[in-house]
């Protein structure tokens, strides 16, 4: 009825063995989490570290909250000026940059040679304003100034030193061009 003492020792000894049988899923369950998620993930943040250490002026970036912008300055290690929009200057932290989507001269060049192509295609229908008032498109405001007072008598240059004068319709003349900037002015 009773058990004998020799079974008895036997169920007890081989306990170690047991541990570490009992061990082996578990370490097994972290090697995978390791090279599954633990070590991709210090990559991704290494790559990223580097990409911040790489942004310089110029580059064209996308940050965690959406906003795309051309980047202006870099304060400091930790900070950044982007410009978003014309004029419209944003600082952000430079960790919050999430993706470089363009550097300076790479792509940008291509579309910089797409619009000056685009530009040669379409030439102007008749004399630009520039022309008309006798004066190089890269005039300063002084030298507009200077031949509008030459030709303030002339009833066909009026509309061209009106918009030449203006800096914000000079702006919008230079993106759009001759022919567009007068078809938007006739509407």
């Amino acid at each position: 009825m009773f058990i004998s003492p020799a079974y008895a020792q036997a169920a007890g000894g081989g306990g170690g063995s047991d541990f570490l049988v009992q061990l082996l899923p578990l370490v097994l369950i972290f090697v995978v989490f390791y090279f599954l998620i633990i070590r991709p993930q210090q990559k991704k943040a290494k790559d990223h570290k580097a990409m911040i250490d790489a942004l310089k002026r110029g580059d064209r970036v996308v940050t965690g909250g959406g906003l795309i912008g051309t980047v202006q300055r870099i304060v400091d290690d930790r900070e950044a000026v982007i410009e978003i929009a014309d004029g419209v200057r944003v600082r952000i932290l430079r960790a919050m940059v999430v993706e470089i989507t363009a550097k300076p001269g790479a792509s940008g060049s291509d579309e910089k040679a797409e619009k000056h192509e685009k530009a040669e295609k379409k030439a102007p229908s008749g004399p630009t304003y520039w022309q008309i008032l006798g004066v190089p498109e890269n005039a300063g405001q002084a030298e507009v100034d200077a031949a509008a007072a030459t030709k303030a008598g002339d009833p066909a240059a009026a509309e061209a030193i009106d918009t030449l004068k203006d800096p914000v319709k000079r702006k919008l003349y230079a993106r759009l061009g001759h022919d567009e900037f007068v078809a938007t002015l006739k509407d």
